[in-house]
């Protein structure tokens, strides 16, 4: 256990002292949250208002419709960055194991007594407390910037529920970026990599294009990924509270269909993915990352000989 904390501390360490790493991981997060709130929340929150007018007694839409439909979409939106930061940071802090590799230093540790899947869960642990602390920063941030737009606050309880979705997210994209980071042995090719998997995320965790609005067969494939029920679960967290206070009154179809329209619930084989589930298949993913992880570093053991 003393090698596993030593290659955690040593590979957290790595990261946090490259202050323009974390100063531009940090700016990141701001940034695509300020973007989104700005500019696709508006566009979201007129969509949300014209369907209410249709379900309308009157067929209008008073200012508190409109206060509850933007803090709705602001909650959505930081779900929303919260998933794909869970990615995208992990991904960075996993960079140095390419680097380790690029500049030889990996194979120092592998004529060490330290047994290769120590090391490999030190990467994945680094990556997992990195990536938890800077999503749960940028949830600080959401709600202080929620704040003061007026928005309110979530409660303990959710609070709590979302650290620990968050905790769930983070391991799960550690242990398949380090399967990932496997494959790549440059920083060049890493750097890459991370800028689409970064893109896609966001469309693949229903950010920046409702999944609802993509071709069958691509909602198919989505809904078997993990990065949409990781969104999926914090905005159902995120959400709760004011999907009851915005859509009061309207229809139950109605407030339904806009969650699986919003990507908050999830529908599959004709069925709701309850949380549970969710959590289920987001740690699936994190075990066969690591079992083929731990298979393909055993087969380059016997290579190495």
């Amino acid at each position: 256990m003393r090698e596993l904390y030593y290659m955690t501390k040593r590979n957290s360490l790595i990261f946090l002292r490259d202050r323009s790493a974390v100063f531009f991981s940090m700016l990141s997060m701001f940034i695509v949250l300020a973007l989104m709130v700005i500019f696709l929340g508006d566009m979201n929150s007129e969509g949300i208002l014209n369907t209410m007018k249709d379900y309308s007694s009157t067929g209008k839409v008073t200012k508190a419709d409109r206060e509850h439909v933007s803090a709705l979409i602001g909650m959505w939106t930081l779900a929303g960055v919260l998933a794909v930061n869970a990615v995208t940071v992990t991904l960075t802090v996993l960079g140095s194991m390419v680097r380790d590799e690029t500049e030889k230093r990996i194979m120092a540790f592998y004529v060490t007594p330290v047994k290769r899947r120590k090391l490999a869960f030190g990467y994945i642990l680094s990556a997992w407390i990195i990536g938890s602390l800077m999503c749960l920063l940028t949830l600080a941030a959401g709600e202080v910037y929620f704040m003061i737009k007026g928005y309110g606050l979530l409660s303990a309880a959710a609070l709590l529920k979302l650290s620990g979705m968050i905790l769930c997210n983070t391991f799960t994209f550690s242990a398949v970026g380090y399967l990932m980071a496997l494959f790549i042995h440059s920083d060049g090719a890493w750097s890459g990599m991370l800028t689409i998997v970064g893109t896609l995320s966001g469309f693949v965790g229903g950010i920046y294009l409702p999944v609802s609005k993509l071709a069958e067969t691509v909602q198919t494939v989505i809904k078997r990924l993990p990065n949409l029920h990781g969104a999926s679960m914090m905005r159902k967290v995120c959400t709760a509270d004011l999907l009851e206070q915005t859509f009061a009154g309207l229809p139950d179809a109605f407030v339904s269909g806009v969650s699986e329209e919003m990507g908050i619930t999830v529908r599959m084989h004709d069925s709701l993915v309850d949380t549970g589930w969710q959590v289920l298949i987001l740690f699936a993913y994190a075990a066969l990352a690591i079992v083929c992880a731990v298979i393909i570093t055993n087969r380059r053991k016997l290579n190495d000989r």
